[in-house]
């Protein structure tokens, strides 16, 4: 999320790489799109997140999965700190015991620390979930909890831009049965609308439908166009 003075951003990254050995070839591809739009009266925001990637060689896919998450913003009164968050996600990963993930939630977003250099974010959710799992042909429906500190430093000189979100998603009904979701991305201007940026996902699932821990991650480094629109004077 940006600050207020923002009031349309679309970031959009792309990535595609082909390399082939006496016949033994590897290609990946990525492709991420992020938009956030604000309400002339700044108390609602509209964010959609996309991604999609592929990692495959002629033999097996070392990545196959996509994720696309909507989420509804509303400030709470006059209150400059809470607000409310409603969201819908789907999400597919061919590698995983859980191959496809669908859920909805609400919770509240609190700002606990907002200047021109550092902003910091708590967030808590109610989820209801659908997931399927082809590997062992069950679909199971949970109610789980959603909890998210989310950091942002930008520094002025360099224009270095740091964002690290961290969530904690256990089962209301079983604690310990968890999922753990981390994003860092690190941009630097580069020419006009475009960045240097690098990004890096991590997902555990610590109790999955065999009984047993998975995890996934990527790193990728590559370019970020970038679209902003502001309309009002700077306001964190």
């Amino acid at each position: 999320m940006q600050t207020d003075s923002t009031r349309f951003v679309l970031n959009s990254d792309f990535l595609f790489n082909y390399s082939n050995t006496d016949g033994t070839y590897i290609y990946r591809f990525n492709l991420s799109l992020n938009t956030q739009y604000k309400t002339k009266n700044l108390k609602n925001t509209f964010f959609f997140s996309g991604n999609s990637e592929l990692i495959r060689s002629q033999d097996q896919d070392f990545q196959n999965g996509w994720f696309i998450h909507f989420r509804y913003n509303r400030k709470l009164g006059e209150s400059e700190k809470l607000r409310l968050e409603a969201f819908i996600q789907d999400q597919n990963n061919a590698l995983l015991s859980i191959n496809s993930r669908n859920l909805v939630g609400l919770g509240l977003r609190y700002k606990l620390a907002s200047n021109d250099v550092f902003q910091a974010y708590l967030g808590n959710s109610y989820m209801y979930e659908k997931e399927v799992s082809d590997e062992v042909n069950q679909n199971y429906y949970n109610h789980r909890n959603s909890s998210y500190v989310s950091l942002a430093l930008r520094l002025p000189k360099s224009e270095l831009q740091l964002v690290n979100t961290v969530y904690f998603q256990p089962l209301y009904a079983d604690i310990s049965n968890f999922r753990v979701l981390e994003q860092f991305k690190a941009e630097v201007p580069l020419l006009g609308n475009f960045k240097v940026s690098t990004l890096f996902n991590y997902f555990y699932n610590n109790v999955n439908p065999l009984g047993k821990s998975e995890f996934t991650s990527s790193l990728s480094v590559g370019l970020t166009f970038v679209m902003e629109k502001k309309l009002f004077p700077s306001k964190i």
